[in-house]
């Protein structure tokens, strides 16, 4: 199997927070497609954290796009030249004030959508967790900060209190640890 070619690309535009591609591409059996476009995205990180008392810390923000409120996992991008896992230790710890004194564990690096995204998700573990810091908050960030017994989740996803995909898929890929 043979990959595309890019024939053409150039940008429609670009922002703090993406850009998007135009790319002209010819295909293996030499079809062309004309403006086929890619949204450029900074990779992200994402942790479940666990306290020692079987909490899950979670954060409760607005999202615009989706134009409701949303029960996550703490989340983020790297800052430059930040490991992801440096970058998680510091969205947690800003977001929610909670450190642990032991490694995140990588569950794993995950393409959001490769067809159209260029960006993956990086998620971790992080075990043991405890608050010891106020959340030090970006300008555009209202988060609320809120702890969830490990034995609500699954309910909570059934019921859809917790309805965004990376924290559904983040729980669930962290299970088989969290026993």
């Amino acid at each position: 199997m043979n990959s595309w070619k890019m024939l053409n690309s150039s940008y429609v535009f670009k922002t703090p927070f993406g850009n998007l591609r135009k790319d002209d591409c010819e295909l293996p059996d030499g079809q062309i497609i004309k403006n086929y476009y890619v949204n450029e995205y900074a990779d992200w990180v994402n942790a479940i954290v666990l306290t020692k008392e079987k909490k899950i810390v979670l954060v409760k923000q607005f999202r615009y796009a989706a134009q409701d409120f949303f029960l996550e996992i703490p989340a983020g991008k790297p800052e430059e030249n930040e490991t992801y896992e440096n970058a998680i230790v510091r969205e947690v710890r800003e977001e929610t004030g909670f450190i642990s004194e032991k490694e995140p564990i990588l569950l794993g690096e995950f393409y959001v959508n490769p067809a159209t995204q260029t960006n993956k998700v990086v998620t971790f573990l992080i075990l043991d967790a405890f608050k010891a810091f106020d959340q030090v908050l970006d300008p555009t960030e209202f988060i609320d900060v809120r702890l969830v017994d490990l034995n609500d989740m699954e309910t909570m996803i059934e019921n859809q209190e917790i309805n965004q995909l990376f924290t559904v898929s983040a729980y669930y890929m962290s299970k088989s640890r969290l026993t």
